[in-house]
């Protein structure tokens, strides 16, 4: 039976030099004529409509669908030139699992992420990555993450002609939320600190496993039973 990785992107595939919120804050500006406050919007491993929402809660705009369609696409259009001139990067190892991952036979990886789908593939493109991903879930199919699992498994089947027993399902992220979507589908979760968290944040949580980084290739091909 195959391994189904599931990958979030920022913070666990990439970093961006905040690229996407501030894109995300850009477009709040151009929109609503003022700088949001986001002193109480929670990012990361959330969705892109969640955070929007909360930008227009916490900023006393109406949260109706057109306002977080408007913000969202309008980020869309901002995104580029931003993740342009950030100075991101693929994380440590990253490359080499991708690589590493796509070859085998036994496994099957795709996307979990909140980032919408024109997001994911704007981020993943300008870093040469987009390519390994046939599949995902994305936060335009909920602004709840944990809604976002069986949208993932769904689209894993028609692309494989095959279920995936969550014994061999790993969501690979870098925040609780990651951690959490996955245990909702029961799936395994492996935890990475390259992002807004440290390892013993992630460990009080319960991760199948925890790492500093996926520098160590091997460490995680043994991790998801794939050494």
């Amino acid at each position: 039976m195959k391994k189904l990785i599931l990958w979030d992107i920022d913070g666990t595939l990439l970093r961006t030099g905040r690229a996407g919120i501030i894109a995300l804050t850009r477009a709040f500006a151009r929109l609503h004529g003022r700088e949001p406050d986001m002193a109480k919007v929670e990012v990361a491993g959330r969705t892109d409509k969640w955070i929007t929402a909360r930008m227009l809660e916490e900023n006393a705009l109406p949260v109706t669908p057109a306002n977080v369609h408007d913000l969202v696409d309008t980020y869309l259009t901002l995104l580029p030139q931003e993740i342009s001139t950030r100075p991101g990067f693929v994380l440590p190892g990253i490359q080499s699992l991708l690589d590493t991952l796509r070859v085998r036979p036994d496994v099957a990886q795709g996307l979990l992420t909140g980032n919408v789908e024109r997001g994911a593939r704007i981020k993943l493109e300008h870093y040469g990555v987009w390519h390994y991903f046939e599949f995902g879930a994305f936060g335009d199919d909920s602004a709840l993450r944990n809604d976002l699992g069986p949208h993932a498994l769904r689209r894993a089947k028609e692309k494989h002609a095959a279920d995936f027993d969550p014994a061999n399902t790993f969501i690979i992220g870098d925040t609780p939320h990651d951690i959490e979507c996955g245990k909702v589908i029961g799936a395994k979760t492996v935890a990475v600190a390259t992002g807004s968290y440290s390892v013993t944040q992630l460990q009080a949580h319960a991760p199948t496993a925890v790492f500093p980084n996926f520098a160590d290739t091997e460490a995680f091909l043994s991790v998801i039973g794939a050494d």
